[in-house]
């Protein structure tokens, strides 16, 4: 199709403003599929996206419009995640795009996660359409919604389309505007192919699916092609595009966004915003492709059957294919045996993968506390960076430890400003702004990462009866009172249970962990301490008390020196089975110890 007859873009907005709803709408009315074919978040395509009623994985569909000139357009639209933990899938959607939808809930208004896809598009340097949603509520405010976009992002919202995913209401109005607003593509038809590796998945059939977009010249079926990334060569197979349905064509044209598969079997040759030339004319410079994902939350992944760490490695490759952000290296645990080391964008991030791994690869898994990376200067003058407590220096070579901060965003109606606020302070925020769009009050705090990862947005949340919203950017790393807290069984180290935290907190967690484990360690013939410990130093401490067998109930009265020698005998043989005796700790235990929400 001729380029200027094509439209890219990306609908963005929070969660819950109808961005898969508005999807659902584009694709019925263009006859993207037949009305029989049609459900609810037909984009949704993972179990899981459909059960939590989010959307994970940002998706792409070609639809085909005549306007009312009489045109025939095409449109690409890609459907993004609303949650700030996948972030990183709305930046490379809008790398292949050339416009964006700025979809704002008409009875909420803006919310902060609407201002950070905004940024986003406007760094990618997309010409930006706002479309006001879910105007058939009787609580929709279109008026205060126009001048929110007005004063929060700075877009002009007079002549914002209003429209109704839910109904339909207002989207033939939206399409006109999207063929006659958002720009076409302006690559080269007569350069040597160049395309942009958008996302690639695994398939079990097919091997690995790869979404492109042509930026130059034409990929065809046939045409031997060579990743400029890792310099892999291979012949395109098939090529196609989304209707949602795979439909096969011969060729992609400049400025098409569609899939190619090569019967590439190796994860390995293909890398997320890679540049793919033709073999035998590899001309071009590299596309810039996508800034690399840093990820902010580690933790561990232990199969709780050792036979089943290569499933757990196969699966997490293929994950990582299919998730760029998702990033993992091997480990090895005294306790646990072998396992995977993970980072991720946040908590949710976590909970996806960790999900995914046990329904698509039929795994059990044990994951250890989450923590985030610190920097540990020590006292040579070196720098080393800290994913894991277990791999903690020794306290006399470290000089200062320092912890990732954030800049969060907060909006929410005022009068809920004040535990807010109070929440804020208790997790060691510093208050950098404040303030109003009409009723509602924007702040802006800057907040360790590790006080924000466990149940801040749940404590949002509740505090604000659900009506605020949160969004956060790494700011960069300060110094403070870090500490490790190690957690001793009968005196003997238990590394997958030691943590990180600041010092003002370490008594409280530590006496929570020996409390739990008291209830989750059964009882053995002798007493077993539980100790929190920093460094030589102990702060919290539980005892498990002992089996004890009633050595006297044989002696019927006599004289009590008979007693007190045989109680002198039970407890020098228990001093001596402490001393000999291993603890064994259940596998429950530590499942039930490391979940996330203690």
């Amino acid at each position: 199709m001729n380029q200027k007859n094509i439209r890219n873009f990306a609908i963005v907005a929070h969660i819950d403003h109808g961005k898969s709803t508005l999807s659902d709408r584009l694709i019925e009315i263009t006859g993207g599929l037949q009305s029989r074919e049609m459900k609810a978040q037909v984009l949704d395509s993972m179990d899981i996206e459909r059960e939590r009623g989010i959307t994970i994985k940002a998706q792409t569909v070609r639809l085909n419009y005549t306007a009312k000139d009489g045109q025939t357009y095409q449109l690409n639209l890609m459907d993004t995640p609303g949650h700030v933990d996948f972030s990183y899938e709305v930046s490379r959607s809008l790398a292949a795009c050339e416009g964006a939808l700025i979809l704002v809930d008409a009875t909420q208004g803006v919310q902060a996660q609407t201002l950070a896809n905004a940024y986003l598009a406007l760094d990618n340097d997309l010409e930006m359409l706002p479309v006001l949603n879910k105007i058939d509520l009787p609580s929709s405010d279109v008026d205060a919604a126009r001048e929110q976009i007005a004063d929060v992002i700075g877009l002009d919202a007079k002549n914002a389309i209003c429209v109704s995913g839910k109904t339909g209401a207002g989207v033939p109005d939206l399409l006109e505007e999207i063929v006659k607003k958002l720009p076409a593509p302006r690559g080269d038809e007569n350069a040597s192919t160049r395309a942009l590796l958008v996302d690639s998945w695994y398939d079990s059939y097919l091997g690995v699916v790869i979404l492109v977009r042509v930026v130059d010249g034409k990929l065809q079926r046939g045409q031997k092609i060579k990743f400029m990334a890792t310099g892999a060569e291979y012949v395109v197979e098939k090529i196609g595009y989304f209707t949602p349905k795979m439909v096969d064509v011969d060729n992609l044209d400049t400025g098409e966004i569609g899939f190619i598969i090569t019967g590439m079997k190796t994860i390995h040759d293909c890398k997320v915003g890679d540049t793919i030339v033709d073999a035998k004319n590899p001309s071009g410079t590299p596309l810039p492709g996508f800034k690399p994902s840093i990820p902010v939350v580690f933790s561990s992944f232990f199969p709780v059957e050792a036979d089943d760490y290569p499933n757990l490695r196969d699966g997490a490759e293929k994950l990582a294919l299919n998730d760029a952000s998702f990033m993992f290296t091997t480990e090895k645990s005294s306790a646990l045996g072998f396992g995977l080391r993970c980072g991720f964008l946040g908590l949710l991030h976590m909970e996806i993968i960790s999900e995914r791994l046990r329904r698509e690869f039929n795994l059990s898994l044990i994951n250890t506390v989450p923590s985030v990376l610190y920097k540990v200067h020590l006292r040579d003058g070196s720098v080393m960076d800290l994913e894991n407590p277990a791999d903690m220096p020794d306290l006399t070579r470290i000089q200062s430890i320092e912890e990732p901060w954030v800049r969060a965003t907060i909006m929410m109606p005022d009068k809920y400003m004040g535990g807010i606020m109070s929440l804020c302070s208790e997790r060691r925020g510093v208050q950098e702004n404040i303030s109003y769009v009409g009723n509602r009050a924007v702040l802006v705090y800057l907040l360790p990462l590790a006080e924000i990862v466990f149940d801040f947005y749940d404590r949002v949340k509740s505090l604000s009866s659900g009506y605020a919203s949160f969004d956060y950017v790494l700011h960069g790393y300060q110094e403070s009172d870090l500490v490790k807290v190690s957690i001793l069984v009968n005196d003997e180290n238990v590394e997958p249970l030691s943590f990180m935290c600041h010092r003002s907190f370490a008594e409280k967690r530590g006496r929570q962990i020996v409390e739990k484990l008291k209830d989750l360690i059964p009882r053995h013939q002798f007493k077993i301490p539980l100790q929190a410990a920093i460094g030589g130093k102990i702060i919290a401490r539980e005892t498990i008390a002992a089996y004890r067998k009633d050595v006297t109930a044989k002696c019927y009265g006599g004289d009590i020196t008979r007693k007190r020698k045989l109680l002198e005998k039970q407890k020098e043989g228990k001093k001596r089975m402490r001393t000999f005796g291993n603890v064994e700790i259940p596998q429950s235990a530590f499942i039930n110890a490391l979940k996330v929400n203690s």
